[in-house]
């Protein structure tokens, strides 16, 4: 692998012009996405031979927490020729996970395989299906060599640079003792103990950094906002802040192409024993004990919420996760408090797409101590293409740079990278100084009746106006099925159905033969979108609930509709948090949050119009002349969304209607870049 990555390297200083918008942060832009001269030096770091030639593992050490819990970590050091471990103070990068150590140890152990890895790695990452029907097996093997894998397990080029690398089950997972927590307060303050006993270590030099992807990355986030004094940096890849608006209930629907899956995957691993100790005798009869306590954790409340034909039939246990609340309180990072060095990434069609911009952006440090990357990759593809021409570096460059620059003082540059790093669907990598972009601005689009002549594959093909239309219209959608093939199944799944193919998940034309849809007329020059864009519909529906998914697309001139951001709403729950949500100086929305409690649902009366806004996913994009802008209006999206129980029988999958009325528009609030 080593080999293969620095053969890739030579060609990472190729520079591509990026989009500069000048926002007066304290941070000049480098104005490069693949970092230049610096990340080719990031990256030749990250290849080069290793400092120490071995690794030296401490297996299942126990940490005791402070209720008596013991946690089990696998402990990571640079050891010398003959695998004995260094007495040199060295930093530490914790990586709390809820999957069983075992299986990042496995990933690591693949990867150092003589004569097996390299070629397998390097065939994987040679896929390429472009032209074909399986291209989408080329999106999903594109990480290969973006380095995420080893931010998932083991960065084993950390530990033989001079870092000590601490593998830790979450509590109630994989060898630890005690309840999984699922992110909660409990957990997290493990996160600081285990943060503080790591500092106090005879090979520790008492600094911590945080890294790792999805799970792990959240629990990074929500350490740093606990302030820990050892905790120096952080490096979360995938992290999400908001988990009910993010995948769990998305506009008040179950997220059902994940959570099922998701928690079935961690309750089914937490049952996988340490082998080791039974063949020796140790057996942790408490291990088992916790495990039976709640051999389930959380999984009769999904199905309870899923299930429960009215609102009654929600058991209390059920509701303390179906809405927003202290659940989800508990759960979210004060990001205010945050004051280390962060380095986000995230994607257009990650699962956590809502919140990446806002850890961002709520951090309080500045541009360079917190820097943004967003490509355009799925949840299981993390650094798609990363380290090829014209892209970002490596993920695990890019992390080693990160911590050699704050957890031991190198100057490397790294703060000068970015400070934000986008990949703008429709173009390519740009580096800015904000996300939106400065000089973003929302402007209404109307919906209107008038055909395009565009989308006669449509249920209806309607048009965009720049100005209102005296359009009287009422347009029926219906649920269907189609939303399989498409790219919110891919986003829902976790990329899982990227496998379909760029049929399915980069041209709407299938699923659009369910939709509503409304285009412009297309665009004269390149024109950017950048931020949150809000739906604002006028609707008449049949039955006391229903359920509106859209999308936001762009339109080449041979027909193809690719999506670039998606949203979704339960009718009856379209009460908008005005606390937390943000307006445009016209007094519209921009990024509408529902406030998803049951106290705030409001059945709609069957035949009276209502108006609902459905918040769309931030998103970069520049619309090529000739290119036009699509929203598409469904009536359902499986497997990205599906209602609750008591919402889905109140809807009884009945049409739907949008309903033009000059009195009461229906637009789109979409943020252009003057």
């Amino acid at each position: 692998m080593g080999a293969r990555v620095r053969r890739r390297s030579t060609v990472i200083s190729g520079v591509l012009v990026a989009l500069l918008v000048a926002s007066g942060t304290a941070v000049p832009a480098t104005a490069d996405p693949t970092g230049g001269a610096d990340a080719v030096a990031w990256t030749a770091a990250a290849d080069a031979p290793p400092h120490y030639p071995q690794v030296a593992i401490d297996w299942d050490v126990p940490i005791t927490m402070s209720d008596g819990t013991v946690l089990q970590a696998n402990i990571y050091r640079p050891a010398d020729a003959s695998g004995r471990p260094v007495e040199t103070d060295l930093p530490t990068v914790l990586n709390i996970t809820p999957y069983t150590k075992l299986v990042g140890n496995l990933i690591d152990s693949i990867q150092q395989i003589p004569g097996v890895s390299e070629p397998v790695l390097d065939f994987l990452a040679s896929l390429n299906f472009a032209g074909t029907p399986f291209d989408g097996i080329t999106d999903l093997t594109q990480a290969v060599d973006g380095g995420g894998l080893r931010l998932f397990a083991v960065n084993r080029n950390l530990v033989q640079n001079g870092y000590a690398q601490v593998v830790v089950d979450a509590r109630g997972t994989g060898f630890s003792q005690g309840t999984w927590d699922v992110l909660g307060p409990r957990e997290q303050q493990d996160s600081a103990e285990i943060i503080d006993w790591t500092s106090r270590q005879s090979w520790s030099d008492g600094q911590v950094g945080m890294s790792g992807i999805s799970y792990s990355a959240i629990n990074s986030v929500q350490a740093a906002a606990l302030r820990p004094p050892a905790l120096k940096a952080i490096f979360p890849v995938e992290p999400g802040n908001d988990l009910l608006r993010d995948i769990v209930g998305t506009g008040g629907a179950l997220g059902v192409g994940f959570m099922p899956l998701w928690l079935t995957l961690v309750n089914v691993l937490k049952f996988v024993p340490n082998v080791q100790s039974i063949l020796q005798g140790q057996f942790d009869t408490r291990w088992l004990a916790d495990r039976l306590a709640d051999p389930a954790i959380l999984i009769p409340e999904l199905a309870n919420a899923f299930t429960a034909p009215t609102i009654a039939d929600i058991r209390p246990e059920t509701l303390g996760v179906a809405q927003d609340g202290e659940f989800y309180a508990d759960r979210s990072a004060d990001l205010s408090q945050i004051e280390v060095p962060t380095m986000v990434y995230g994607g257009w069609h990650d699962i956590f797409t809502n919140s990446e911009p806002r850890i961002y952006n709520d951090i309080p440090v500045a541009p360079g101590r917190k820097q943004l990357i967003m490509g355009d990759g799925y949840h299981v593809n993390p650094g798609a293409g990363f380290g090829r021409p014209g892209n970002p570096p490596r993920l695990d460059a890019l992390e080693r740079a990160w911590f050699d620059h704050w957890l031991k003082g190198v100057d490397n540059g790294v703060e000068k990278y970015g400070p934000v790093t986008l990949f703008q669907q429709g173009g390519g990598w740009t580096t800015t100084d904000q996300f939106p972009r400065a000089g973003a601005q929302s402007q209404r689009t109307y919906l209107s009746a008038a055909p395009s002549g565009t989308a006669g594959h449509s249920l209806h093909d309607g048009s965009l106006s720049s100005s209102p239309t005296s359009d009287t219209a009422r347009l029926t959608v219906a649920p269907g099925l189609r939303g399989v093939c498409s790219r919110d199944a891919a986003v829902g799944t976790a990329g899982a159905a990227a496998i379909l193919g760029s049929v399915c998940t980069k041209d709407s034309r299938f699923n659009e033969a369910e939709a509503l849809t409304f285009t412009s007329a297309p665009a004269e020059k390149p024109t950017q979108i950048s931020g949150a864009t809000n739906l604002h519909l006028n609707t008449v529906l049949d039955r006391p609930d229903g359920f509106w998914a859209a999308t936001m697309n762009d339109v080449a001139p041979d027909g193809t509709s690719t999506p670039i951001s998606h949203g979704a709403l339960t009718a009856s729950l379209r009460q908008i948090d005005e606390a937390t949500s943000t307006r445009s100086a016209n007094g519209d929305y921009v990024d509408a949050k529902p406030a998803l409690t049951l106290a705030s649902r409001q059945p709609l009366v069957p035949g009276v119009p209502t108006t609902v806004d459905i918040n769309l996913l931030p998103t970069d994009a520049v619309i090529a002349p000739g290119h036009r802008i699509r929203i598409d209006v469904y009536a359902a999206s499986v497997p990205r969304y599906l209602p609750l129980g008591p919402m889905l029988v109140d809807s009884a999958l009945a049409p739907q209607h949008v309903q033009l009325d000059p009195a009461n528009p229906s637009f789109v609030n979409i943020p252009y870049v003057n």
